[in-house]
């Protein structure tokens, strides 16, 4: 394959991330995007991210919220959470930690006649880059009121904000979208045209994200309506 265009940086659209050597697939390249309106879509939809970094030598995954600001995303976590420490630096270190940050969704199980060629359908975001903790009060609060209307837009603005003491207990991690892509395959099964003749059903078993009604708490007080922004989900 060949290697990243190293004008690419200077000459890639305004609505476009630059492709880099981490972020061009080594297989499949016809599926990467580096559409910002396709990393957007993808991040917007997803709840949990996978956080990667080394830790002593070792790589280390963890699930995490997150939330997007433009061109940041915020990484929520506790203050005594292994990544949030090791993002801090010590003395004259720079502050920061080296990252992989992923979101994944799966949009279908595609059945080939053969068993080499089942995949998914998939939309995927990769985002390389450095983490770096979130100081600014100001800033805080908002990616708080982020991370939190991630996951219910609207419901920052109807919970009661944290307090002095929670907020000791928070940290957030920010991470520029600077060296990012998509991924995605969609589509049926690619079956060897010397396969077309067994007798194995072949296709794709849609797969959806679907909400239940809103179950209250026991000990919510008798008719308090649901808010709107749940009924809209």
């Amino acid at each position: 394959m060949p290697a990243p265009d190293p004008t690419a940086a200077t000459n890639a659209p305004d609505n476009a991330y630059p492709p880099t050597d981490r972020t061009v697939p080594t297989r499949s390249r016809e599926r990467a995007s580096y559409d910002r309106e396709v990393v957007h879509a993808i991040l917007d939809e997803g709840h949990v991210c996978h956080l990667g970094f080394i830790r002593e030598g070792a790589p280390v995954v963890l699930p995490t919220l997150y939330g997007r600001v433009g061109e940041r995303l915020y990484i929520h976590g506790s203050t005594g959470a292994r990544p949030l420490r090791m993002a801090g630096g010590s003395g004259a270190e720079e502050p920061g930690l080296p990252v992989c940050l992923t979101v994944t969704h799966v949009d279908g199980l595609v059945l080939a006649r053969s068993a080499f060629h089942h995949s998914i359908n998939y939309r995927s975001v990769v985002v390389h880059g450095t983490a770096r903790p979130v100081t600014d009060p100001a800033e805080r609060t908002a990616a708080l009121d982020a991370l939190v209307d991630h996951v219910v837009p609207g419901r920052a603005a109807d919970s009661r904000p944290a307090n002095a003491k929670e907020l000791a207990a928070t940290a957030v991690l920010r991470l520029d979208l600077e060296e990012v892509s998509a991924k995605v395959r969609t589509g049926g099964p690619s079956d060897d045209d010397e396969d077309l003749g067994l007798p194995h059903w072949s296709g794709v078993v849609p797969v959806a994200r679907t909400y239940g009604a809103p179950v209250p708490a026991d000990d919510l007080a008798p008719g308090t309506p649901v808010p709107g922004y749940l009924t809209r989900l």
